[in-house]
């Protein structure tokens, strides 16, 4: 049975629709990472350096100076403290005077603290004791103490 003309033509049309629409789609999420851009650069620009006015998503290496944050594990770990990397992310956020409410920051900053004590790991300068919970629990070697 030979179809309509007309049921023929709105297929057609619909088509287009749909094309019009993926293609506006696009525009918009290129809109949008635009806008996200533009406004990360304005926080650049207003940002006053203290700790607290900080967005939730910054380059984390500014934070810390060379090695300041292997620095705070050896103390947070000094007389012979088993820390889980999770505490020692906790401690890190304190004494930097970050805010300890932030879960953004604090897991960003354990997360970093992973890198930093693995490579102390390899070179001697502490120990991971076990693991409790997906995480490791770090001790300074007895020569360190």
């Amino acid at each position: 049975m030979p179809e309509i003309r007309t049921v023929t033509t709105l297929r057609s049309k619909r088509g287009e629709i749909v094309a019009s629409i993926r293609l506006y789609e696009r525009q918009l999420e290129q809109a949008r990472s635009d806008l996200a851009h533009i406004t990360a650069v304005i926080r650049v620009f207003e940002a006053t350096g203290d700790p607290k006015d900080m967005p939730k998503y910054i380059d984390m290496h500014r934070l810390f100076k060379r090695a300041e944050k292997w620095q705070l594990c050896k103390e947070a770990l000094a007389g012979g403290k088993e820390l889980s990397t999770k505490e020692l992310g906790a401690y890190v956020v304190k004494a930097k005077g970050f805010d300890v409410n932030d879960a953004i920051l604090h897991n960003a900053i354990t997360l970093q603290l992973i890198h930093c004590l693995r490579q102390q790991s390899r070179r001697g300068n502490l120990k991971m004791v076990r693991k409790r919970h997906g995480f490791c629990i770090w001790k300074l070697p007895a020569s360190a103490i």
